[in-house]
C-alpha cells in the first residue's frame, strides 16, 4: 500500500510540482489549496505525512496545525513558509509542526525529509507488529518512555508527543545526565544539516518542559546548561 502524503498550498504551480515528484517518488498524493479544505482532509483521508503552507486562504497553516493538534491527530507535518520569519517559523513548530523549510525549496529535499519522517514511523510499527520488547523501558523520576513502543508516559499518563518531541526525549534520556549541545540535538534527532538553526532544538525543549515539568520556569528534568546545551537528569528528591 502507498504511503499517504497531503500537499495544501495554494500555490498551483508548487502544488503541481510537489505531486508530480511524490508521485515519481511513489507515494499516494491528495492536494488542497486552503487552510479549510487540508484540515478536512487531513481527519478524513488519514495521511502519513502533511505538508502545509503557512499562508493559506480561509485558515492559515497555523491555526490548521493548531487545531489537527488540539483533535489529537498528531500525523507529522513539515511547514511551508515564503517568508524568512523567526516568529511564524517557531510559533509553528511550538503549536506542533515537526519541521519546516523555506520557498523555493528543492522537491528532492522535500522526499528526502519526508522519507526519514516515514522511515521512522515504519521500524515503529515493524516493532510493534513483531510484540518484541527489544529496547528496556527507561525509567526517570515519574518519567517512563517505552522505546519498542514510541510512548512516553509521566505520572502513569500517555504523553501526547509528535514524532520529533517523542524523538528528543529518547535521546535526551539515552543520554541522562550527559550535557548534549544543540547542535548535537540537531545531528542526533533531525539528522541533516539544518542551516544550524538550533531555535528548532529550543522550541522542542520548551515543549517537552510543558508536559514533563511541574514549573517550567524550574525544570527539574531538563536542565539548561548555560553556554553549553541541555542534560536530562533524575530529579532530587525534595
Amino acid at each position: 500500500m502507498k504511503e499517504k502524503v497531503l500537499v495544501v498550498d495554494d500555490e498551483q504551480s508548487i502544488v503541481t510540482l510537489l505531486k508530480y515528484n511524490l508521485e515519481q517518488a511513489g507515494y499516494e498524493v491528495f492536494t488542497a489549496v486552503d487552510g479549510l479544505e487540508g484540515k478536512q482532509i487531513a481527519e478524513t483521508m488519514n495521511p502519513d505525512i502533511i505538508i502545509l503552507d503557512l499562508m493559506l486562504p480561509k485558515m492559515d497553516g497555523i491555526e490548521v496545525c493548531k487545531q489537527l493538534r488540539q483533535q489529537k491527530i498528531m500525523t507529522p507535518i513539515l511547514m511551508l513558509t515564503a517568508k524568512d520569519d523567526e516568529f511564524d517559523k517557531i510559533l509553528g513548530l511550538e503549536l506542533g509542526a515537526d519541521d519546516y523549510m523555506i520557498k523555493p525549496f528543492s522537491p528532492r529535499e522535500v522526499i528526502a525529509r519526508i522519507k526519514a519522517i516515514l522511515r521512522r514511523i515504519q521500524i515503529q510499527i515493524n516493532t510493534n507488529d513483531e510484540g518484541q520488547d527489544s529496547s528496556p523501558v527507561i525509567v526517570i523520576g515519574d518519567l517512563h518512555i517505552f522505546p519498542e513502543k514510541y510512548e512516553a508516559y509521566f505520572k502513569n499518563e500517555q504523553l501526547e508527543l509528535t514524532l520529533k518531541e517523542y524523538e528528543l526525549l529518547h535521546y535526551l534520556a539515552q543520554n541522562k545526565n550527559r550535557v548534549l549541545t544543540r547542535d548535537q540535538l540537531l545531528s542526533a534527532v533531525w539528522n541533516y544539516e539544518f542551516a544550524g538553526d538550533t531555535r528548532i532544538v529550543d522550541v522542542h525543549i520548551s515543549h517537552l518542559r510543558e508536559k514533563i515539568e511541574n514549573d517550567t520556569r524550574k525544570p527539574v528534568y531538563i536542565k539548561t546548561v548555560r553556554g553549553l546545551g541541555y542534560k536530562l537528569e533524575e530529579p532530587k528528591a525534595e
